[in-house]
Order: C-alpha cells, then structure tokens, then sequence
C-alpha cells in the first residue's frame, strides 16, 4: 500500500532537482547571513532576508503570469507559515552567529527525520517499526550534538538550531497540504511578504541602520534566498516530503566548503560522527519510502 500522500501529480525526479539547487541557494544565503551576524540582530536579518527577496519574488510571479491567483489563498495557513517562517529563520540566524555553518547544519538535518515522524498524522503517509528506529538513532545523534558550550547546561546555538529545524519540518508539511489548493507562487509570495513585514515589526525596536559596505551582502542574500525559496517550494510541490527531504543533506558539502573558505573553521571529529548517524538515518528512511 502506497502512502496517502502520494498521488498522479507527483513527479519525484523534477522534485529531487529542484531540492538540490534549493540546497545550493540556500547555503549561499547562509553564508551572507553568517556575514552579517557581525553588525545585525537575528530578526533583521530575517526581515531584509526576505524584503531584498520580495522584488524578485513579484518580477518571477508578472513572467509567469501568477498575480492573479494571489488572492485566492487560505489566509490561515498562510498565516502559519509566515510565523513558523520568521522563528525558523531567527533562531537559525542566531545558531549560525554561535555555530560553524556545517555544525548548524548537522542539526539542522533533524528537520527530514520529523518530517517523516509528523507525514504520519498531517499526511496520512505510512511508517514502519523500522523507520521509527532509524528516526530515534537520529534524533539521538542531535542529542548527542547538544553539547555544552562552556557553563552551560547545552549548547544554546545548537538547540536554536534545533527549533528552526522543527519549524522548518512543519512549512514543510503545511506545504504539501496548501499545494492541494494553492498555486506555488501564492505560497512564496505571502511567505516572504509576512515574513518581511512581521520580521520587520519584531526587529523596528533595536533596528540598526544599514551600512553601504553591506549592501552587497543584503543583494545576495536577497537574490539566493529568492531562487531558494522557489525552488524548495516547487520541490515540495512535485514530490512527496519524505522523497525529497534527505536531499538537504547535501547542504553538510556547502557548509564545510564556506567554513573553510571563508571562516578558515574546519569540521571536528563529533561533528563528522553526528552528522553521519542524523544523515545515514534520514537515507535509511528514504531507501524504505522507495522500496516501500
């Protein structure tokens, strides 16, 4: 029996594509964020994350002729995805401020794992015994990546990590449900819109002036995440989530590439070894959805 969520639409090899330049994007997004860190708080930088998105985002839905559809939306929903939007880009911002990129990544790689646990109950997907074993050895493993900074009882960047994971798990599920009676532009306009906006709110109190030397930063960061957001919602569109999710894994490549390039900050041995269980877990649970 075939899970619940699969249906005639679905297209797994376009979806698989498209996740994997979502990754690329997002990983250069990534890296202008971590850049910015420096001179701006979390939420602003999830603000201007998405404003600097905004134009390109209504220049792709006019050639596409989209705009009509904008208002033919659930509102709730939309409305979900944009909070779930604004604390998983904030609290990722502040993991990475604290974190490598490749160690907020490692953690971040829960977020394939509680996809599969929540398909579940949101989209009626079926999981065998099996599967549950390799999502707990997983999620283990970001335990065991919770490690202590210092005084701390756990590593405060790594469980912000965590959060933006599991809000991230949730979008994506709610994207699959909105895609039954939303067209993808509706659901990566309003999100940036939203986000732009309530991100904006949020930040206005301690609001930093921009800096000229960082506009480039911000026109990056606005470009990558744009192409990124298309495609991870497209991905999710044509395929089911847990087809495509542990695709993402191929973020862990990016990072460590900017880590070193950039930070000159090289991977340590539990990072190798929690990464490794989180992402043979997550490919475990895609090798039983294929045969399954």
């Amino acid at each position: 029996m075939k899970s619940l969520a699969h249906s005639a639409s679905d297209h797994p090899t376009k979806g698989i594509l498209f996740m994997l330049l979502a990754v690329g994007m997002f990983c250069a997004m990534d890296a202008c964020m971590k850049q910015l860190t420096k001179h701006y708080g979390p939420m602003q930088i999830t603000s201007l994350r998405a404003l600097f998105a905004w134009p390109l985002i209504v220049c792709w839905l006019i050639t596409t002729n989209r705009v009509q559809h904008l208002l033919n939306s659930r509102w709730s929903l939309h409305l979900l995805r944009a909070v779930l939007g604004i604390v998983m880009l904030s609290a990722f911002v502040y993991a990475i401020q604290t974190l490598s990129l490749s160690d907020a990544y490692a953690i971040f790689f829960a977020a394939p794992l509680l996809i599969t646990a929540m398909s579940v109950w949101f989209l009626g997907e079926h999981v065998q015994l099996r599967q549950w074993v390799a999502i707990g050895i997983g999620m283990l493993a970001v335990v065991f990546m919770l490690k202590p900074e210092g005084d701390q009882l756990l590593s405060l960047g790594a469980l912000a990590a965590l959060v933006s994971a599991l809000c991230y798990a949730i979008s994506a599920i709610t994207v699959r449900v909105l895609s039954r009676t939303d067209n993808s532009g509706n659901m990566v306009f309003w999100l940036m819109t939203m986000i732009g906006v309530g991100a904006g709110a949020l930040a206005y109190p301690d609001w930093v002036a921009l800096s000229s030397e960082h506009l480039w930063l911000f026109a990056l960061m606005g470009l990558s995440g744009a192409i990124g957001q298309v495609f991870i919602t497209e991905a999710f569109r044509l395929a089911p989530a847990s087809v495509i999710a542990p695709f993402e894994y191929t973020a862990l490549v990016w990072g460590l590439g900017f880590d070193i390039l950039l930070w000159q900050l090289y991977p340590d041995l539990s990072l190798l070894i929690g990464a490794g269980v989180i992402m043979a877990s997550g490919l475990y649970l895609w090798a039983q959805e294929r045969r399954w």
